[in-house]
This record gives structure tokens, sequence and C-alpha cells, in this order.
């Protein structure tokens, strides 16, 4: 159970990381970069039904860092169920 528990938080450390890298990237490099497609193929699926729902306020978007603590809570869920269940 504890292999299972480190790959869920090795995941979800990792989508949130990559969710920062492509918010980052987005400022300084061109839309159509590789690395920002790449991680837009990852990213932008969790990131669009957090845009239907929360409109930008003042000009910024929100919904990266929602979908980061999202993750982080959804993380820390699984592995409290995990080591409940284990």
């Amino acid at each position: 159970m504890g292999l299972i528990i480190i790959v869920v938080n090795a995941s979800i450390r990792i989508l949130i990381l990559a969710v920062f890298i492509y918010v980052l990237l987005r400022y300084f490099l061109d839309p159509n970069h590789p690395i920002i497609t790449t991680l837009g193929r990852i990213v932008e699926p969790l990131l669009a039904p957090i845009k239907k729902h929360v409109p930008p306020i003042g000009g910024l978007d929100l919904s990266p860092l929602i979908l980061m603590v999202g993750l982080q809570i959804l993380g820390m869920v699984l592995v409290s169920v995990l080591r409940r269940f284990g």
C-alpha cells in the first residue's frame, strides 16, 4: 500500500508542477512553442471545466490556481482513503 501512496503523491506533484510551468512559460514563450503545446495537451483539459465556471477577475485567470489547490486536496483525500483501507 505504501507504494501506491508514493505513486499518488508523485503523480499529484507532477501535475501541479506541469500546471505551474505551463502558466509560467505562457508568458515568455510563443503559444506555438512545442513545450507549450505539449504541456497544453495535458493541462488544458483539466483547466477547461474550471474556466467555464470561473470567469477571469479583473483580467486575472484564477483557474490554474484553483486547479492546483484542487489537485492538492484530491491528493490528500486519496492518501487518506488509502491509509484508512490499507
